[in-house]
């Protein structure tokens, strides 16, 4: 047993998977008992090792580009979104597609779409090379990507062009908010979405870590290093004076970042599955943890519809 004081442990309120999320493993899921094994995902299906694993033990094949799926198979497109061309591919090549793409990004690509009909020069706040970045710009040509308030400066556009933005929607809520407001003092034709593109679920785990840092020494997040949302809650944790970490798995934490401490957050990114919450708590009991508390926070109650094709678990092709 550890010499560790004894630690409480304070569970952020909401964590951990989203609608979209959960909507995107259980087309897979539903797929491959339909459809049967193998069934192809273009990319990652969520952004966390474990469901990744899951999914390929299930027979889930993940891919990045469609020359790797044979002729006739059964292909699904990630969370995260995709271009108008690997569309137009996957059509050309006759796969059968399920699209896994969260609506929340799909509305964020209808809004690409609408603003380049009405002729307006368009901007994407987001991170280079994330898939969802890289589908939302796919959707139009001429996208301009802004990652920080300093990029504004260098976008080609007069400043008395109609500008218009959308946003990644796993983003920090104040790094955006920043860049908007590089966008409106640079452009005062700046044309809004009508509602913020970040998505509900990203901004109410990083609201319930707002909530939850000040009162604990050290925050532990849960989720993969290629996750975008989970990467943004570990730094609204940092950013709030408090060492944060991140862990793939209970494996990943180190008793180091609990000495002195006498109480410790922990929240998880909308694609990390709740059992490596409850392996962390196991590791922390082990570490010295005493009690743990769920604190309160927003109540998530959406769900989102599955594609048509795929019917009720154990319903037959």
């Amino acid at each position: 047993m550890s010499s560790t004081p004894a630690l409480e442990v304070l569970l952020a309120s909401p964590r951990g998977f989203c609608a979209g999320v959960d909507r995107a493993i259980e087309i897979v899921e539903r797929a491959l008992e339909r459809f049967g094994a193998p069934i192809y995902v273009r990319h990652e299906i969520v952004h966390n090792t474990l469901v990744v694993q899951t999914l390929r033990a299930k027979g889930a094949v993940f891919i990045d580009d469609l020359a790797e799926v044979p002729p006739g198979a059964t292909l699904v497109f990630s969370a995260h979104g995709v271009p108008q061309s690997v569309r137009s591919e996957a059509a050309a090549r006759g796969f059968k597609v399920f699209d896994a793409t969260c609506p929340l990004v799909t509305k964020v690509h209808v809004e690409v779409a609408k603003m380049r009909r009405a002729g307006m020069h368009l901007v994407m706040i987001g991170h280079a090379g994330h898939p969802e970045v890289e589908g939302t710009m796919g959707q139009a040509d001429g996208v301009q990507l802004v990652q920080t308030p300093d990029d504004v400066a260098a976008l080609p556009f007069p400043d008395d062009a109609e500008v218009a933005y959308v946003t990644q929607t796993t983003l920090s809520v104040d790094d955006a908010a920043a860049i908007v407001a590089a966008l409106r003092a640079r452009y005062p034709r700046l044309r809004e979405p009508k509602k913020q593109d970040i998505c509900y679920a990203t901004q109410n785990r990083q609201d319930a870590v707002k909530f939850m840092a000040p009162q604990v020494d050290v925050v532990v997040v849960v989720g993969s290093p290629s996750s975008s949302n989970s990467n943004r809650l570990r730094e609204v944790a940092a950013r709030l004076g408090r060492p944060a970490h991140m862990v793939d798995c209970a494996d990943d934490l180190d008793p180091a970042w609990l000495r002195g401490a006498r109480r410790v957050g922990l929240t998880a990114g909308a694609s990390a599955p709740e059992r490596l919450v409850q392996q962390v708590i196991d590791r922390l009991r082990e570490l010295g943890a005493r009690e743990v508390r769920d604190l309160e926070g927003a109540r998530e109650q959406i769900q989102f519809p599955l594609p048509k094709g795929l019917g009720a678990k154990g319903a037959q092709p």
